[in-house]
């Protein structure tokens, strides 16, 4: 018995489960790979290849850029514009994505998986309007509605004049962008609650427990990984959205110039595409850094 069993606890895994072979296996993966290398792999190269050059717009520059080494990475770390870039865009993801979409997407989810289909129907079906609709058309909407002279949200609230994209330009971004995205932290939130028990909702409310406990204790625990999950692709999109520009265009002072936005601005306005590659980097470079404290967040047991 033990002679019988002992080659089969040995064997080495098989690597060639489906029998096509090796060159079968990347004739098949050759096409993906070869997409993910033209649209991902070759512009990250050459974004960090351009941004240890004084490649520019116009200019002699232009033509023939040079070899300046790490100055774009040291002018970066030492530009007030930047530090408020990138303040600007912790408050953006902060207070649009992982607070906004996340409690509302997760509120609407949690009320509608009672409410009658037709009614949870109509209301997924609006929420995701706002998700699809191409972005020049949601922002000329949300510019009419901040608008001062006969804006939407000075007739509710009667306080015209009032300039709501010059004065509060970081607060209209955040509400924009929490209408947005809720969408798909909806969608998300309302797949994730399907896995909670209803015989544990049953017994927590059997024993009096509250709503708050009933969240904390038994419907938390059960969707921890999609409140990762979703957190980590919302602040990632947050974090990279080009929106903002179509409002405030980063305006006025600077005052909703998130790092995207920066990022245009110093390569197409300011012409330093060289400069602003490094800054490209340093956002990728810190997109990867978020990414890694999720993964580690998911992968560790509760």
């Amino acid at each position: 018995m033990t002679s019988a069993t002992a080659p089969a606890r040995g064997r080495a895994p098989a690597r060639d489960v489906a029998g096509l072979g090796v060159g079968r296996a990347l004739g098949f993966v050759a096409p993906a790979m070869l997409l993910i290398g033209a649209f991902l792999v070759f512009p990250a190269l050459w974004t960090i290849y351009i941004g240890v050059t004084n490649y520019r717009l116009t200019g002699v520059e232009a033509v023939s850029p040079s070899m300046v080494g790490l100055s774009n990475y040291t002018k970066a770390l030492n530009d007030a514009l930047f530090h408020n870039a990138l303040w600007l865009t912790m408050l953006f993801v902060l207070g649009s994505a992982i607070i906004g979409q996340n409690i509302l997407g997760f509120t609407l989810a949690w009320i509608l998986r009672r409410a009658r289909p037709v009614v949870r129907r109509t209301v997924e079906a609006f929420t995701l309007l706002a998700w699809i609709l191409p972005s020049t058309v949601v922002a000329y909407l949300w510019v009419a509605f901040y608008d001062r002279d006969g804006g939407t949200l000075n007739g509710i609230l009667g306080t015209p004049g009032t300039a709501w994209l010059i004065d509060y330009p970081m607060a209209c971004l955040v509400v924009f962008n929490t209408w947005r995205g809720t969408a798909f932290s909806m969608m998300l939130y309302s797949s994730a609650l399907q896995a909670v028990p209803p015989s544990q909702l049953e017994s927590a409310r059997m024993v009096g427990a509250s709503g708050w406990q009933t969240l904390r204790d038994i419907v938390f625990p059960h969707i921890r990984g999609h409140v990762l999950t979703n957190t980590l692709l919302i602040s990632l999109w947050t974090a990279n959205d080009f929106s903002p520009f179509l409002l405030t265009k980063g305006g006025p002072n600077h005052e909703s110039e998130t790092v995207p936005v920066y990022i245009y601005n110093v390569a197409l306005q300011g012409g330093e595409l060289g400069y602003s590659s490094a800054i490209s980097f340093l956002l990728l470079i810190a997109n990867l850094l978020v990414s890694l404290v999720y993964l580690r967040l998911l992968r560790r047991r509760p």
